[in-house]
């Protein structure tokens, strides 16, 4: 993991936990969620999208940075999509 990625993923730990505990739900569990699912979309992405990119030699040192860092935007696009719903449920579960 590069440090990006760790980066991102205390951000998203710090994210979800705000988020958390703003909506009134346990913080904690927020929190290791959306690690979780930050965490999960990462390696999924790093095993398969990934490896189809890294046999392509390049001499381009930006390219090769780029093309490493797109685990870490699914991570962070798969945390945006796991918030959104876990607040939708949050909202439901107040109307009943």
């Amino acid at each position: 993991m590069s440090i990006l990625s760790k980066l991102v993923g205390i951000l998203v730990l710090v994210w979800f936990y705000t988020s958390g505990k703003k909506v009134g739900a346990p913080a904690i569990k927020w929190a290791v969620i959306g690690l979780i699912g930050y965490a999960l979309a990462y390696f999924l992405v790093r095993e398969t999208i990934l490896e189809l990119f890294i046999g392509i030699p390049s001499k381009n040192s930006t390219l090769i940075f780029l093309v490493v860092q797109i685990p870490v935007v699914f991570g962070a696009i798969a945390a945006f999509f796991v918030r959104k719903k876990l607040i939708r449920d949050e909202e439901r579960k107040d109307d009943f």
